[in-house]
C-alpha cells in the first residue's frame, strides 16, 4: 500500500465513525503485524483528544503512538532507546504544530475552557464534518508519519 493509499484509508476511517486517533493507527498497523480490531482497540483511547478531554489531538497521538512502534524502549534501563522514541516525537509534534497551529485538540477545535467536558461522543452528521477540522487532522498526521516513513526507511 502507498502512502497516499494510507492517507486516504485513515481518512476513510475516520468519515466511517471511528475516532481520530484509531484511523491513523489503523492505516498504519499492518506494517508492525498488527491485525485491524488489535489497531483499533489500542487507539480507542486516545480519540477527543485522549478520551475526549481535548487535550492532545487524538490523531497526534495516534501518530506518537506509532513512533513507539518504530522507535523506542523495550528495557527499563534503555535510556537511548526512550530518548531515540522523545525525539522522534518531539520532531513529528513540531511538524504537526507546524502545519496546524496547535497540537491540543481545544485548540484545533476553536472551544473555549467554558465548555463542559463530557463522554458522549457527538453524532457524525454533515453539520458535524462541516464543523470539524477532526478529517485534516487525520490527514495531516497520517501524511506526517508516511513521510517519516519514506525518510527513515527510504521507500
Amino acid at each position: 500500500m502507498t502512502k497516499e493509499e494510507r492517507i486516504e484509508k485513515a481518512v476513510s476511517l475516520f468519515k466511517e465513525g471511528y475516532n481520530c486517533s484509531q484511523s491513523v493507527v489503523a492505516a498504519y498497523a499492518d506494517l508492525y503485524g498488527f491485525a485491524r480490531e488489535q489497531a483499533l482497540r489500542m487507539a480507542a483511547s486516545f480519540g477527543g483528544g485522549i478520551g475526549r478531554m481535548r487535550e492532545t489531538c487524538g490523531a497526534a497521538c495516534g501518530m506518537f503512538l506509532l513512533a513507539g512502534l518504530e522507535r523506542s524502549a523495550v528495557e527499563g534501563a534503555d535510556r537511548e532507546g526512550k530518548a531515540a522514541n522523545y525525539a522522534l516525537v518531539q520532531q513529528l509534534a513540531e511538524k504537526f504544530k507546524e502545519e496546524n497551529g496547535a497540537l491540543r485538540c481545544a485548540d484545533l477545535l476553536g472551544l473555549s475552557k467554558k465548555e463542559p467536558i463530557v463522554s458522549t461522543p457527538e453524532a457524525r452528521t454533515s453539520q458535524y464534518y462541516a464543523k470539524r477540522p477532526c478529517a485534516k487532522m487525520v490527514e495531516t498526521a497520517a501524511r506526517i508519519f508516511g513521510d517519516f516513513l519514506e525518510q527513515e526507511h527510504k521507500l
